[in-house]
């Protein structure tokens, strides 16, 4: 019995790892040739659907806008002590930035521009009013146009175009006597000048575009009833109207790194005024130079020339037309995009 018990078990081990042995045999990985590879075809490449195409090739928002300017403050300190020469000490500060927004998609062009700036000067020399408004500039531009010019034309293009603008100052400007005394020069909203023209806007690459329109009208408003006789408002009214012709030339260089060049010009003559004949323009004309280094300091020049008919200034005898004219040169911390 012991004897059958023992064959049987030698038996099933034997059988056991026989099969165990043939099982691993069939198991062995085959390695696979480029043949065994599946082949791409048409058939089995499936095309993109509309939806996944029209997204791929939908142009970002970015594609359409741009927007550039420079923003920044200019502050110098001055002191004196002893000083034979003469002056005043004093303490500036200027803050100021000229913003641009553009749109281009197809024939439709959309440009607007903010150039604004407020400044104080601070000095303990004065005898009175040892604040004072420095400089204070509000001007807002903006342009809508159609493209007429042949799609080929990528440098010279020509719009019809409609413009909007408004020009005024934040707070009220005196003249200062040597009495001690001042006497208000304008105000908020006086003056303010509100323009609205149709035209033909012509553009040249992103450096120069020039803009006609015969048919402007221009609102000039003054709410302070003290100064209108200065800007030629009726003493009874707020605002006075009037329609004429207007050209703008502007520019916009950054062609090298780290300059920038603006420079805005504008005429306007009435048809419609009887105390301001036509062919007596109003002239406005800024220029802004800038030069940025070491990321965040800035050095510029600033200058702004103005003569406006109808603006009078007291002198001796009777009031007078004058030219006006500002600039400011100054280094500080600024930031150009």
């Amino acid at each position: 019995m012991k004897k059958t018990l023992i064959l049987l078990c030698i038996l099933s081990i034997t059988t056991f790892c026989f099969a165990q042995k043939k099982r691993n045999k069939n198991e062995e990985v085959v390695p696979i040739t480029q043949s065994d590879l599946p082949v791409a075809t048409s058939e089995t490449i499936e095309p993109l659907s509309a939806a996944d195409s029209d997204e791929l090739q939908t142009p970002k928002w970015k594609d359409y806008w741009k927007f550039s300017g420079i923003v920044g403050l200019k502050i110098s300190q001055t002191q004196l002590v002893n000083w034979a020469e003469g002056g005043n000490s004093n303490f500036t500060g200027i803050a100021y930035s000229n913003l641009t927004l553009n749109y281009k998609k197809n024939k439709n062009a959309w440009d607007t521009n903010l150039d604004t700036d407020l400044g104080c000067i601070y000095s303990s020399d004065f005898n009175s009013y040892q604040w004072r408004k420095g400089n204070d500039k509000i001007k807002f531009t903006t342009t809508f146009g159609y493209e007429i010019s042949p799609s080929t034309n990528t440098n010279s293009m020509w719009f019809v175009a409609v413009t909007g603008a408004f020009k005024s100052q934040y707070m009220p400007g005196y003249t200062y006597h040597e009495d001690g005394s001042r006497t208000i020069m304008s105000n908020w909203l006086s003056p303010s000048y509100t323009e609205l023209s149709v035209g033909i806007n012509w553009k040249w690459k992103e450096l120069l575009s020039l803009y006609y329109s015969p048919l402007a009208g221009l609102v000039t408003s003054c709410t302070d009833s003290l100064l209108r006789t200065s800007f030629g408002v009726p003493v009874d009214k707020t605002a006075y109207a009037s329609l004429g012709m207007t050209f703008r030339a502007g520019i916009m260089y950054d062609g090298v790194k780290n300059l920038k060049i603006i420079s805005n010009f504008q005429l306007y003559s009435p048809y419609t005024d009887k105390d301001q004949k036509f062919g007596n323009f109003n002239v406005d004309w800024d220029v802004i130079i800038t030069y940025q280094f070491l990321k965040v300091l800035n050095v510029s020049l600033t200058t702004n020339l103005k003569y406006y008919p109808k603006v009078l200034f007291d002198e001796p005898g009777k009031p007078k037309r004058r030219v006006q004219f500002q600039e400011i040169f100054g280094l500080g911390v600024a930031y150009s995009f």
